[in-house]
């Protein structure tokens, strides 16, 4: 990993910070009116008894300027589970230091160490220079895969739906 930065699994204590970061994210895409968890949410998903997200911090002299959140996935077709990185973000100052790909690294390290399939993320189409290096690190677009999303009352009403 080069100088200058450190890798560690978050804990309790940072929650504040995870929280800045993943509204600092919503800030940059433009989506900071959809930023609406809390610390509490967090502490649920990331340190209640049954944790299914997990968060990597990134630090340089002490202060957290980077994260990635990450959750298991599975596949049918490999039989296998794989790794969905949900967010990575590092501050715009702290950007050029290695940071987002000693992330992504992090994150293959644990699929490979788990026997793990795949890596799989998002990213905005408008996002250039994120889609750059995200082909910099071997990562292909996956085009004729479409996002399907339920949420709101569209999800209250087909949950509601006897059927």
């Amino acid at each position: 990993m080069p100088a200058g930065f450190t890798l560690r699994d978050a804990t309790e204590a940072d929650l504040p910070e995870i929280n800045r970061l993943v509204r600092a994210l919503a800030e940059y895409e433009k989506l900071l009116h959809e930023a609406v968890g809390t610390e509490e949410d967090f502490r649920h998903a990331l340190f209640g008894p049954n944790p299914t997200v997990f968060c990597v911090l990134a630090e340089i002299e002490g202060r957290a300027v980077g994260q990635c959140i990450w959750f298991p996935i599975f596949s049918t077709f490999t039989g296998r589970h794989g790794l969905y990185v949900e967010d990575v973000f590092v501050e715009p100052q702290h950007r050029g230091l290695g940071i987002g790909e000693a992330f992504f690294r992090h994150c293959a390290g644990i699929c490979i160490t788990r026997g793990w399939k795949r890596m799989e993320w998002q990213v905005l189409d408008w996002n250039e220079p994120a889609i750059r290096f995200y082909r910099k690190i071997g990562a292909r677009g996956m085009d004729e895969w479409r996002v399907q999303r339920v949420a709101g009352e569209a999800l209250a009403a087909l949950a509601a739906t006897k059927g």
